[in-house]
């Protein structure tokens, strides 16, 4: 067994981007003995068991479903991951569980470069652990934003809500949802697409396929679109940066 070990946490995870990124980046540094694995969890009880049997683990990331479910197993979180609500990085230091948001940072250098003067109001599809960094990250730059959710609460809206005026009016529109992943790819947020033009920058967190269903629904209308594999890149480094610090 490999000296230094990581892993992903999550559930039904067998598609995941991060294991291969890291086997390939630890072959690049010709980094031997170091290894990172998948650890499927169907529940988050099942991480205490984990835990005390892989007591070699320097760290993990953490995906869906479990960035939120993962937080009372903490020993500390950092102050940006607790403004959120969601950890998707834990670094394990002396049998301690510190947990930290990465997708902050990869989120706000992916989508930066994008940004244009008016893209002052934003949609946020989704109300999962990633659409809170992604909320985050608008607030930081000062961008106006709205949560879509299919059981909205309070100051979110339906996806009936959203008309021609909320549509021209949100030139951002994130999907935070799994809808479009593979192998599902034809499947897309129910939103009305006819109102998306050349002033929309519309962004997938999906990156499988590279170009969703909601991307080439926005591309067909002239929007400028991103998808999640830049995002993903950008938050797999801060991780390996946490963990080595």
């Amino acid at each position: 067994m490999k000296k230094n070990r990581f892993g992903l946490i999550g559930k039904n995870i067998s598609y995941s981007f991060s294991r291969g990124y890291f086997a390939e980046k630890f072959e690049n540094l010709n980094l031997e003995d170091y290894s990172y694995e998948n650890f499927d969890l169907q529940s988050i009880d099942e991480f205490e068991k984990l835990i005390k049997e892989n007591k070699a683990v320097k760290g993990f990331n953490v995906t869906i479903p479990y960035k939120q479910a993962i937080l009372p197993y903490l020993n500390k979180i950092d102050e940006i991951a607790l403004q959120i609500g969601a950890v998707n990085t834990i670094k394990v230091e002396k049998n301690n569980l510190i947990g930290y948001n990465t997708d902050v940072i990869g989120f706000k250098k992916s989508i930066y470069p994008h940004l244009k003067e008016h893209h002052k109001s934003a949609l946020i599809l989704g109300t999962g652990g990633a659409s809170k960094a992604v909320a985050y990250v608008f607030k930081s730059l000062a961008i106006d934003y709205k949560f879509v959710s299919r059981r909205p609460k309070k100051n979110q809206l339906s996806y009936d809500d959203l008309d021609k005026d909320k549509m021209l009016a949100h030139t951002v529109i994130v999907n935070c949802t799994p809808l479009g992943t593979y192998p599902e790819t034809k499947k897309r947020p129910n939103i009305l697409y006819d109102f998306i033009s050349d002033k929309h920058l519309l962004y997938d967190l999906i990156y499988n396929p590279a170009k969703t269903s909601f991307l080439k629904a926005g591309e067909a209308n002239g929007a400028t679109i991103v998808n999640g594999l830049r995002m993903l890149e950008l938050q797999a480094e801060a991780s390996w940066d946490i963990w080595n610090a």
